[in-house]
């Protein structure tokens, strides 16, 4: 009997002093997808704006659609916002917010490829799902000058 109850006391204790050190690789896990992501994203962007010009005429313009997963499971830690923002840093661009266990908000930036473009966020912060997929339109417009127009669909 002693055996066993030392036995769930050592298993307890180990657990408890691996438990930093499972949060740390959830949150660098975390950032590591949520950066992919934010690659995945600027493609969608830059294939748009490459291969097409700009129309005044938003049903006209060339668009796509591209799909933000926000990261889930046990590997990740919880989020608790993901959104497509104006960047803090750089005003005028466009980065994907995340903030994990009501800490500090931290972004990737996005770009727009190799031709500088600017950026229009509809309904501007665009809030995504942070427990799952979140379907975002991506529209190469001419409103004056060229800009790639964002906005949600759903």
């Amino acid at each position: 009997m002693i055996r066993v109850v030392l036995t769930v006391l050592v298993a307890v204790a180990l657990l408890t002093a691996s438990m930093p050190a499972i949060e740390t690789a959830r949150t660098a896990t975390t950032a590591e997808r949520i950066g992919a992501e934010t690659d995945r994203l600027e493609r969608a962007i830059g294939g748009v704006v490459a291969g097409s010009t700009p129309v005044s005429d938003p049903a006209m313009a060339a668009q796509t659609t591209a799909l933000v997963r926000a990261p889930t499971g046990f590997a990740a830690a919880d989020l608790d916002r993901v959104a497509l923002v104006e960047s803090a840093d750089r005003p005028g661009e466009v980065a994907l917010a995340y903030r994990i266990d009501g800490g500090p908000e931290r972004e990737f930036r996005i770009g727009t490829g190799p031709t500088r473009t600017a950026v229009d966020l509809v309904d501007a912060p665009i809030e995504l799902r942070p427990d799952g997929a979140s379907r975002v339109r991506v529209r190469y417009v001419d409103d004056g000058e060229p800009t790639v127009r964002i906005s949600r669909v759903g």
